[in-house]
């Protein structure tokens, strides 16, 4: 095996499983809910998973991008991998690749300077990471021809398929769920209903004591007023 056929078959390899990955993490994130978790596991896993699977895929798609610019079957720059359209191969489709490396770029940085930023900035960069996912998903079907056939295309309608059952299914949770003002509302009626019921458990209760001690009283005076009996 030749050196260009070692980067050409390393490039389609790796980003075949980069897709594999980001697919997984944007199914992680859809199905992740508000307080951070998934069923069966704790916070802290989820948010370790999470972290792990996303800094496996950038260094896949690392690997992707720099073999295919190591690859002298096709002239493609190094700038294009973060220059969208700038190069002459597959413009479109390498251009959106181009788009998703740059858009994980912006996630990775936010995130190391994270303490430095505004909560509502960070929260907005890190909401293109639903946007990433398609953009690559379109990158890979158009510039790879092994994704267009075969097994492979198997594949990435599965990934496909998988995205968009979680999508369902996270969309399903939050039409089920109460808007936060109705919870808060909620909350409110439950304790007032709380506070009702115990008032009412406790003005019952002093109701019957005193009700209890007015007949002992009543009992206790007919007997002082009964006449002896003589013998």
């Amino acid at each position: 095996m030749s050196g260009t056929t070692a980067f050409w078959y390393a490039s389609r390899a790796t980003g075949i499983v980069a897709l594999l990955l980001l697919t997984a993490v944007l199914v992680l994130g859809i199905l992740v809910n508000r307080q951070g978790r998934l069923p069966g596991l704790p916070r802290f896993a989820v948010t370790s998973l999470h972290r792990n699977i996303s800094l496996l895929a950038v260094a896949f798609v690392a690997v992707h991008v720099l073999t295919a610019v190591l690859d002298t079957y096709v002239s493609i720059p190094l700038a294009s991998a973060v220059v969208p359209f700038d190069s002459g191969y597959e413009r479109l489709w390498l251009g959106l690749g181009a788009i998703s490396f740059d858009l994980m770029l912006a996630m990775i940085i936010t995130s190391l300077i994270r303490g430095r930023l505004n909560r509502i900035l960070w929260r907005a960069i890190h909401l293109l990471a639903y946007l990433c996912w398609p953009v690559a998903f379109a990158h890979s079907i158009g510039s790879s021809k092994d994704l267009q056939h075969g097994w492979l295309l198997y594949l990435a309608v599965g990934c496909a398929l998988v995205v968009v059952a979680a999508t369902a299914w996270r969309l399903a949770q939050v039409a089920r769920q109460v808007p936060r003002a109705a919870r808060v509302a909620a909350v409110f009626a439950k304790h007032s209903a709380t506070n009702s019921s115990a008032t009412n458990s406790s003005a019952t209760n002093s109701s019957v004591t005193n009700s209890s001690a007015a007949d002992t009283q009543q009992t206790g005076n007919q007997q002082t007023g009964r006449p002896r009996e003589t013998v």
